[in-house]
């Protein structure tokens, strides 16, 4: 497709046709340096048509940037196509101030292109109306909260694209409860309460003349997995000192009781029983260090009072006394005399 020498083609065949099949936002703030999502929802026959972006205040002069059957001319534009929403979505990053009017444009084969113009309000500093996030996730039957930021005059209105308004301070799109709420003088939340899956989707805030696009995504809530009482009580079990045999009915009783006391009344029985454990193996430790202590002071006492109790002998072997005994005294000795004959 050479879009340079359809241009004048497709516009004049828009005119003479005067339908419009594309709806976008018009005027979109945003900072220099920023990057900015906008959504353009489109006819339900076109859902496999080409869409594509194209840059300038004239759609007979703008410049093609990206389009969704082909690959991207410029690394700053992106194009994605949800085709069950029918809304294609454009994206532009690393905003500059020559950036200002592009064009959602749908590619009608055989026929006259349809488009809608956007404008980009490119600031160096504060923009007149700002989100925190262009794209917030809630779950089915919960809330979220959408905060923004602004600096220009205005009444604050909440839309679905290609939808109804609410005005402040509440109302109702599409069974969706919105509360919009001014909590200072620049800043205002915007809250969608009970969410259903059917609230998914583009929508904006327009406050003046300004428009900021976000997206809405409702998923359903994760499935937390809690643990019951029979468990716990087996877990109980396989650390007690003595085996206690579970039967059916006890089980069923369990589950019975858990669904009835909830789980304060685990958490009032598991953390008393991990304190005393914990106790207990604390004595334990306490009795056994100072049981040794005690074992160790008493050998050594003993070992001492052995070693001041102990006698050395000296035994020397001496030969008996071989001498003759001295003859009494004299006056004890008769002397006689044999005379032979």
């Amino acid at each position: 497709l050479n879009l340079s020498k359809c241009h004048w083609l497709n516009f004049f065949l828009g005119l003479v046709a005067g339908i419009h099949s594309v709806t976008t936002v018009s005027k979109v703030p945003v900072k220099t340096g920023g990057s900015i999502s906008l959504p353009c929802l489109y006819e339900s026959k076109y859902r496999n048509h080409a869409k594509y972006l194209c840059q300038g205040y004239r759609w007979s002069s703008c410049s093609y940037t990206v389009k969704t059957n082909e690959p991207r001319r410029s690394g700053r534009f992106s194009i994605s196509d949800d085709k069950q929403q029918r809304i294609f979505t454009v994206t532009i990053d690393r905003v500059t101030l020559s950036d200002s009017h592009y064009w959602c444009i749908v590619e009608i084969n055989n026929g006259a292109d349809d488009g809608k113009r956007f404008q980009l309000s490119v600031t160096a500093g504060r923009p007149l109306l700002s989100v925190d996030h262009q794209e917030v996730t809630g779950f089915i039957g919960g809330d979220v909260a959408i905060r923004f930021t602004y600096s220009n005059r205005g009444e604050i209105q909440w839309c679905r694209l290609g939808g109804s308004c609410i005005k402040e301070p509440h109302g109702s799109i599409d069974g969706t409860r919105v509360t919009i709420d001014l909590k200072n003088p620049d800043v205002f939340n915007v809250t969608l309460k009970r969410l259903r899956a059917e609230s998914s989707g583009w929508y904006y805030c327009a406050k003046g003349d300004v428009r900021m696009p976000v997206r809405v995504t409702v998923k359903e809530r994760p499935i937390t997995t809690t643990i019951t009482t029979t468990e716990i009580t087996t877990q109980l079990t396989n650390i007690s000192l003595q085996p206690v045999n579970h039967t059916s009915a006890f089980a069923n009783t369990t589950s019975e009781k858990q669904s009835e006391r909830g789980p304060d009344y685990l958490l009032r029985f598991i953390i008393p029983a991990s304190v005393l454990i914990v106790i207990v193996l604390v004595a334990l430790i306490f009795w056994c260090v100072l049981r040794q202590h005690k074992l160790k002071k008493a050998q050594s006492s003993a070992a001492a009072k052995a070693e001041a109790e102990l006698t050395y002998s000296v035994i020397s072997h001496r030969r008996p006394n071989m001498e003759k005994q001295d003859p009494a005294p004299d006056e004890h000795v008769t002397y006689s005399t044999l005379a032979q004959h």
